[in-house]
């Protein structure tokens, strides 16, 4: 039967992977050097679909599916790579409308169905003037995987709010759908009344 959910297929294609090509699949994840950066102690010992959902977390179910492919290919895997991609093509066609991802991530970022451009991209300019709970954002952000150490402290050492905020819209914001709906959701958190405020704006 085939799988209901993108993150069910990659959990499918996982579990079928010999032990040793898990191994190197596993090694190949967190040896990624693009953000955003998978930690060991998130896929060693875990089980098929704890990775699974680490890597639609990390990179969202399509991004997901693109670095998973795209690890198989590099371990010599391409049989599995093309399982996958017939395992999902229903799937992905469907994301693009009434997907669950596509509506939760909706939800997560502020996006409307008349809008797509993301609430982080649309009030950028503000956002780098009037967010001030950069430390508690910056934690947030660390603690989901979506910066590393390095670049947690380089952050950290900028010397204002304003260029700290700068500074992840340069780097780690860049990165993806995903790392903006963390961003999105840390602001709901640590700056309730700015996103407030904007979201009447729009």
């Amino acid at each position: 039967m085939a799988p209901k959910t993108i993150k069910m297929a990659l959990s499918n294609m996982l579990a079928d992977l010999k032990k040793d090509d898990l191994a190197k699949f596993c090694s190949q994840l967190v040896d990624r050097r693009e953000e955003p950066r998978v930690r060991r102690n998130r896929v060693e010992g875990k089980s098929f679909l704890e990775i699974a959902d680490v890597l639609v977390s990390a990179f969202t179910e399509q991004g997901a599916l693109d670095v998973a492919t795209e690890i198989l290919n590099d371990i010599d895997c391409q049989n599995d790579a093309k399982n996958l991609a017939e395992d999902t093509r229903e799937l992905t066609s469907k994301s693009g409308s009434t997907g669950t991802a596509s509506s939760s991530a909706g939800a997560a970022s502020g996006n409307t169905k008349a809008d797509d451009k993301h609430f982080v991209d649309k009030h950028k300019v503000e956002l780098i003037q009037r967010v001030s709970n950069t430390d508690s954002i910056l934690d947030g952000l660390f603690d989901h995987d979506v910066i590393p150490q390095e670049v947690y402290d380089k952050i950290r050492a900028v010397p204002t709010t304003q260029a700290r905020v700068r500074e992840l819209y340069c780097g780690p914001l860049k990165a993806g759908q995903e790392c903006k709906n963390v961003f999105y959701k840390l602001l709901e958190q640590h700056e309730k009344f700015l996103v407030e405020d904007l979201k009447k704006k729009a």
